[in-house]
């Protein structure tokens, strides 16, 4: 988020003296107190927890600069994490200690979230509520223990840079897990406009000044959050954007990412949607889909056709691969456009490009239909504390709120540590919204799936609970980075 909206509480939340004596007293749904800063002693303490004698230490390095890509055929200027797209994966196994030097190159200010990421507060990357800015030449050590396995992603938390090439997979592995697969691909979903005559910011700068109703090419317009012409009978108004291109690791679906297999092989494809306005509906020709993880963590494991993945989720899918080239399609949902990848198990020729997979059509499955391994299930308890998390905005003005606040005026979510939270998350606009929590899993309140994104369609309701053991003040908001950095976020308050 920019630092214009979060500037404001930095003092306060970051745990200053003379920001949580301005705090002390306020109260929010029975919680009065001080909130639990980013540099607070309960947050070094429940790091201290995650740390085991013997840790390993996985280190690595990420640069932010300018970059010139090859996006295969077509070359853009944008920001990178060095000169490839996505940036590097990162890999690690659960309860180790990972630590991440972080180099600004940019002409600007940057940070990293580590997105799904139950860490502690002051190393989860939100300019302004958990740490500063890394500013342009300057340096940042992230260094935080990784508590839990699956497939997560980093990428930046300032302004619109989610929308350019800084994003890349970060892989937890379980040393427990029993394996049984033959390969894995870590495929990575993005939708793009960066060096294409646009910048990200330009085209924020464009929905708020209502350019899009002028007939600005590209963009979505309308009222009450729905995208001009760019709906679905899925997800009503599909976003505000109608990006030129669409991505799968990098590569335009004229110059397709291959993964080379044997038939008969078992494969993990490890997904991740780091789209900034679009969901993608994806489906692999010719094969059926096993979903046995959302956002990392284990669920029932469900056949389907094809996947619903809404901007920050994250899903683990099993595949036995046939004989020949398969096209792997991802279609954004109520938008012109696919990206595109192949698995080649054999010699055989390249299907068309045009060619649209039959099971694109078939089951479709999304995040609220899994059910959550009985491994991971929340214990059952009563819920101490509920929140509503109203959604809501329009398209002129370029306005998108919770409980009719933007960010700068949001009250907080008050929270106490040990208790068992509902969030009511309701959707009153008529445009779906990809809700997304820091520092926390959630469990859907019907028994679903354990999940820290979710997908709440138009004029619908979500109920989640999470337990309140990760103190801090933690950023929840749209992952539509073009409604969260218009007003669409709130904190989950930690208060003494």
């Amino acid at each position: 988020m920019a630092a214009r909206h979060l500037v404001d509480r930095r003092t306060a939340l970051l745990g200053s003296a003379a920001g949580l004596l301005g705090l002390a007293g306020v109260s929010g749904c029975g919680v009065s107190g001080s909130p639990v800063g980013a540099t607070s002693g309960a947050v070094r303490t429940a790091e201290a927890a995650r740390r085991r004698a013997g840790q390993r230490v996985v280190s690595a390095t990420l640069t932010a600069r300018p970059a010139t890509l090859d996006l295969g055929g077509r070359v853009v200027q944008t920001w990178a994490y060095g000169d490839t797209l996505p940036g590097p994966v990162l890999r690690a196994r659960a309860g180790d200690l990972l630590r991440v030097r972080v180099d600004n190159a940019l002409p600007v200010e940057t940070s990293v979230h580590w997105h799904g990421i139950a860490l502690r507060n002051d190393m989860d990357g939100v300019p302004g509520m958990t740490q500063d800015p890394i500013a342009g030449g300057a340096r940042f050590l992230h260094e935080f223990t990784v508590p839990d396995p699956g497939t997560y992603f980093y990428h930046p938390h300032t302004g619109v840079q989610l929308d350019r090439g800084l994003y890349g997979a970060l892989v937890v592995e379980d040393p427990a897990e029993a394996g049984g697969y033959d390969e894995e691909w870590v495929l990575v979903l993005d939708d793009w406009v960066d060096g294409t005559g646009r910048t990200p910011d330009g085209v924020l700068d464009g929905l708020r000044a209502g350019s899009a109703e002028r007939g600005h090419p590209g963009m979505g317009h309308g009222s009450m959050g729905m995208g001009g012409g760019m709906m679905t009978a899925t997800l009503g108004g599909a976003g505000d954007v109608d990006y030129p291109y669409y991505l799968a690791n990098g590569r335009l679906p004229s110059a397709p990412d291959v993964l080379t297999a044997r038939p008969g092989q078992r494969l993990r494809i490890r997904l991740v949607n780091a789209g900034a306005d679009t969901a993608f509906r994806v489906a692999l020709a010719g094969h059926s889909l096993t979903v046995t993880h959302s956002d990392g963590f284990a669920v029932r494991p469900q056949d389907t056709d094809a996947l619903l993945v809404g901007m920050g989720e994250r899903y683990d899918i099993a595949v036995t691969l046939g004989d020949g080239v398969f096209p792997f399609v991802a279609v954004a949902e109520g938008k012109s456009g696919s990206a595109r990848s192949l698995v080649r198990t054999s010699g055989g020729s390249v299907p068309p490009e045009s060619l649209r997979p039959g099971e694109l059509d078939g089951r479709l499955l999304s995040g609220t239909d899994l059910v959550a391994d009985e491994g991971v299930r929340l214990t059952r308890r009563s819920v101490d504390r509920s929140h509503d998390l109203v959604l809501a905005g329009s398209m002129a003005p370029y306005r998108w709120t919770i409980n009719g606040d933007t960010f700068e005026d949001a009250a907080p979510l008050a929270v106490r540590a040990g208790e068992r939270v509902r969030l009511r998350l309701r959707n009153a606009s008529m445009m779906f919204h990809p809700v997304h929590v820091h520092g926390h899993t959630f469990a859907l309140a019907t028994g679903g799936a354990r999940k820290d994104t979710v997908v709440v369609r138009p004029m619908d309701a979500v109920d989640v609970e999470l337990d309140a053991t990760n103190p801090g003040q933690w950023a929840a908001h749209c992952h539509n980075v073009y409604h969260a950095e218009s007003g669409m976020m709130t904190t989950l308050s930690y208060r003494t």
